[in-house]
C-alpha cells in the first residue's frame, strides 16, 4: 500500500523570513564594501552582485539609494552604541570600533562631514538622528579628565597637541572629524593605517581596530 505524505510532510519548511533577513544582511555588508571603494554613487547593481542576489531582491529591501546607505549607517552607529554601552569596553576600545567603521565605510565618513561631498545624506532626518546618536554614545563613555573632554587652557598640559576649539565641549567631535578626514586610500588596510596615524598625531590611544561583537 502506497503511503502518501501528510500535508505537513509535503509542505517545505518556510524559510522566507530567515532568507529575507540573510539577504538584507548580505546587502548591507556588500554595500559597505562597495561604498568603501567606489563611494556612495556606486551602482546598486554592483551591490546586488556582491551580495549574490538579484536587483529585485535589493529593491524589496531598499527602495532607493538613500535607503541602503542609511542601513549601512544604522549598523555603523549601532555597533558604536553597543560598544559604548558595554562596561567591559574601554573608551580606547570604542575608538577602535569607530576606526574600523571609518576604514570600512565611506557612508560613515560622510555622516561625520555635514559640509562634505556627502552632504546629501545629512539632509535626511534619519541621518541627522544617527549623527546625534553617534555623538551621544561617544560622549557617554568619555572618561572624566580625558584630553578630548578637558578645557583648552595653557595650564592643562594633558591637552597639548589638540587644536583649540571655540568651545571645549567640541573637542571630541572635532578630533573624530579630523581623523575621518584623513581616512583615504584604495584599501581598508590603507585607510586604517592613516586613521591610526591621525589618532597618534592627536595623542589619542586607540584599542584594537575591529567591529564590535558583543
Amino acid at each position: 500500500m502506497t503511503q502518501h505524505p501528510t500535508p505537513d510532510e509535503r509542505r517545505p519548511a518556510n524559510r522566507g523570513p530567515k532568507a529575507a533577513a540573510g539577504n538584507r544582511a548580505a546587502l548591507v555588508a556588500a554595500a559597505r564594501e562597495i561604498y568603501a571603494v567606489h563611494g556612495l554613487d556606486a551602482p546598486l547593481s554592483g551591490i546586488a552582485r556582491r551580495a549574490g542576489v538579484g536587483q529585485g531582491v535589493l529593491y524589496r529591501h531598499f527602495p532607493d539609494r538613500d535607503a541602503i546607505a542609511s542601513a549601512v549607517l544604522e549598523e555603523n552607529v549601532r555597533q558604536v552604541e553597543e560598544a559604548a554601552a558595554d562596561e567591559g569596553v574601554t573608551f580606547a576600545g570604542v575608538l577602535g570600533v569607530v576606526t574600523w567603521h571609518l576604514a570600512q565605510s565611506a557612508a560613515f565618513i560622510g555622516l561625520l562631514h555635514a559640509d562634505g561631498a556627502n552632504g546629501r545624506l545629512r539632509a535626511h532626518a534619519s541621518a541627522q538622528d544617527l549623527s546625534e546618536r553617534f555623538e551621544r554614545a561617544l560622549r557617554g563613555c568619555l572618561p572624566d579628565g580625558h584630553r578630548l573632554g578637558a578645557p583648552q587652557t595653557p595650564e592643562a598640559p594633558e591637552t597639548r597637541g589638540i587644536p583649540a576649539a571655540a568651545d571645549p565641549s567640541e573637542d571630541l567631535m572635532l578630533a573624530v572629524a579630523m581623523v575621518s578626514g584623513a581616512v583615504t586610500g584604495p584599501t581598508p588596510e590603507d585607510r586604517e593605517r592613516r586613521a591610526l596615524a591621525a589618532w597618534r598625531l592627536l595623542g589619542i590611544t586607540v584599542g584594537p581596530v575591529a567591529p564590535f561583537k558583543g
